[in-house]
């Protein structure tokens, strides 16, 4: 079971690098590379959806949310964008993790646009 396990991470994992190789294919729709990059950003995410302390429901995200928005994902992007892609995911997993600034920029200003909404939403619900 444990074997199981760790073989569909990896291949969750392959399939989120196939996607951000994706995202930069110029044969792959605009709203594919869209939907992609979002998936992307969600899974490299260190901020969920639903938080992982919550019991039970924390980990939906990682065992449902991830997966159903990489598969509809892969859906999207035409079957050769997807070959030429895992090709490069495959030699990209044997070196790690890509650093993308500014994709990680987006991430932090997204989420902290969030939270001073909420902030702000809160203060403003009180007085």
């Amino acid at each position: 079971m444990l074997k199981k396990m760790k073989a569909w991470s990896k291949n969750l994992k392959k399939q989120v690098f196939i996607l951000y190789f994706a995202y930069k294919d110029d044969r792959v729709p605009l709203y594919a590379k869209l939907f992609a990059i979002c998936v992307v950003a969600y899974a490299f995410s260190p901020i969920d959806l639903i938080p992982d302390f919550i019991p039970i429901l924390g980990f939906i995200d990682d065992l449902i949310i991830v997966p159903l928005g990489v598969m509809l994902a892969l859906k999207m992007i035409p079957e050769l964008a997807i070959k030429d892609c895992e090709e490069k995911a495959n030699e990209l997993m044997k070196k790690g993790k890509p650093k993308n600034w500014i994709v990680g920029s987006f991430i932090l200003l997204f989420w902290s646009l969030i939270l001073i909404w909420v902030i702000y939403s809160t203060y403003h619900f009180f007085t």
